[in-house]
């Protein structure tokens, strides 16, 4: 009877204590509490972020997820804050090189599985979004043959190839089909080899398409065949945003290649600039396109600031482009500071046999600090990596170690594309990092964000960067070094100036991109 009396009791005093919390709750949804003035006040909704994240273990492969913000700052010690009132360069988008041979590869495809892949890469709605695409004016060291626009001498000889018509063309069409902002570079390797002279950088291994320089004295013939390419393309439906001059102009050994040192270039710009200006295109031009040491030429260091100083060279210049191939990042800092009117562009790099370019265990965190987020904290407004996409053979669901195709002589034998294609059904396509990194950030960095400052937390084991998308969405990219997880706090600002946080989990050895308004 005691038992039962202390059970009527215990039973009494529990639901008096749920009642009452239930009705004293400032969270009922069913009848929320009038305001003084009768109005209710609007139900909180959670702020969501988009995560992507992958790991170089492949576990998390471009996994997405949602992270919460709270409304309230964070004091937390591994707090990062965005600010978005302190502003660095506006972004252009992120890429890879539409080749000869990755346009051959896209080419051997079936239309449907192609297509797949080509809306996974570019399309802003089905896909994370690629927004820009390098080229090349004529052939490339990955092109099918070597070639120019114009072999034939005379500049009244210049027509398409079928290299162009056949191949980029098409591929190109299709891709702007799905995103039609996509904002193309081109680049030449080689001029016709009848206005070259081989007097100081005489024709390496036999090939005729490798070294010499531009004679002055077809300047304004070589400047009319940039415009009659730009023109050309422009007539196939293909818009031209930007050129280089040379690429890799420093490369007297490359498949094929012209040497133009830092002098010519400034001597050339002045006839090629007013000849688009004559043809009414606004087609932008940047000078160099080569690596951070200048090919450790002394009289060469600084090429494109030696330009910037003539005033008359530098009006047509937009920037400058860099490669990896030899030095460091740190001079894109110099060169910005010499020059920060001026625009900085990464047009390549690669991967292959040389680096371990299928593993990502050692390539993804490695390109992503040096190439992905370390150019762009270094202003660069853009980022394009080298083949798009080659074929080899796999070895089970892993492509084999041999170079990527087609290839030819003279030009990379070793490099792996962006992703392979499996050259026994057409159709497998295998990742490789430089593929990841393009996809991390185009995700949620959208052409004309701003990249924005940040305080806080910083530790050997993360590098990041911060945007703000011209919708007010920010972007924030970071990756995790460490072989354990990390634990941070991203804080922002809303319209409002009202600051939200979220506590995230940055997998261990990983990329992670998050977008949220």
């Amino acid at each position: 009877m005691r038992k039962a009396s202390y059970l009527f009791i215990y039973v009494f005093l529990f639901s008096l204590l749920v009642n009452g919390s239930a009705c004293g709750s400032d969270n009922d949804e069913t009848n929320p509490p009038k305001t003084p003035d009768g109005e209710n006040p609007e139900t909180p909704v959670g702020l969501q972020a988009y995560m992507l994240t992958t790991t170089d273990t492949r576990t998390y492969d471009l996994k997405e997820s949602t992270v919460e913000f709270e409304s309230q700052a964070s004091m937390s010690p591994k707090n990062i804050l965005l600010n978005p009132q302190q502003t660095y360069q506006t972004m252009q988008g992120f890429g890879a090189a539409l080749t000869g041979s990755s346009a051959f590869c896209l080419k051997l495809m079936k239309q449907e599985d192609r297509t797949a892949f080509l809306k996974k890469t570019y399309s802003q709605t089905e896909g994370y979004g690629s927004s820009y695409v390098r080229i090349a004016i004529g052939c490339s060291d990955f092109s099918l043959k070597e070639y120019t626009c114009c072999d034939t001498p005379g500049i009244e000889n210049f027509a398409l190839t079928s290299e162009e018509t056949d191949y980029v063309i098409p591929i190109l069409k299709e891709i702007i089909a799905i995103n039609p902002n996509i904002r193309i570079l081109a680049s030449p390797w080689t001029c016709p080899l009848w206005m070259k002279d081989y007097q100081k950088y005489p024709v390496y291994q036999n090939r005729e398409y490798t070294a010499g320089q531009l004679k002055p004295e077809y300047y304004a013939d070589y400047a009319t065949y940039f415009v009659k390419w730009v023109q050309a393309f422009q007539a196939a439906g293909i818009p031209i945003n930007a050129v280089t001059i040379q690429n890799e102009p420093l490369n007297n050994k490359n498949s094929a290649s012209l040497v133009m040192e830092w002098k010519e270039q400034r001597d050339f710009v002045k006839v090629l600039g007013p000849a688009f200006e004559a043809a009414g295109l606004s087609t932008r031009i940047y000078a160099y396109d080569h690596n951070y040491n200048y090919d450790n030429k002394g009289d060469q260091n600084g090429y494109p600031y030696q330009i910037y100083n003539d005033p008359e060279a530098a009006k047509y210049l937009t920037g400058a482009a860099y490669h990896d191939y030899g030095g460091n990042r740190s001079e894109l800092l110099n060169v910005y500071q010499r020059a920060p009117e001026k625009d900085l562009i990464f047009t390549e790099s690669s991967i292959g046999t040389w680096n371990n370019g299928h593993d990502l265990s050692k390539t993804l965190l490695s390109n992503m600090e040096s190439i992905g987020i370390g150019t762009i904290n270094n202003y660069c407004s853009a980022v394009t990596i080298w083949n798009l996409m080659l074929e080899t053979d796999f070895n089970g669901a892993v492509p084999s170690n041999n170079g990527g195709q087609p290839n030819r002589p003279g030009g990379c034998q070793t490099c792996f594309g962006a992703v392979d294609l499996n050259m026994s059904d057409l159709k497998t396509i295998y990742m490789n990092s430089h593929y990841y990194m393009i996809c991390h950030l185009s995700a949620v960095v959208k052409p004309d964000a701003v990249r924005i400052g940040t305080s806080g937390y910083t530790d050997n084991d993360i590098a990041y960067s911060a945007f703000k998308n011209t919708d007010g969405s920010y972007a924030f990219v970071i990756i995790n070094k460490s072989s354990s997880a990390k634990s941070i706090v991203l804080t922002a600002p809303d319209a409002a100036g009202k600051k939200h946080s979220a506590n995230c989990t940055l997998q261990p050895r990983s990329v992670n991109s998050f977008k949220w308004k």
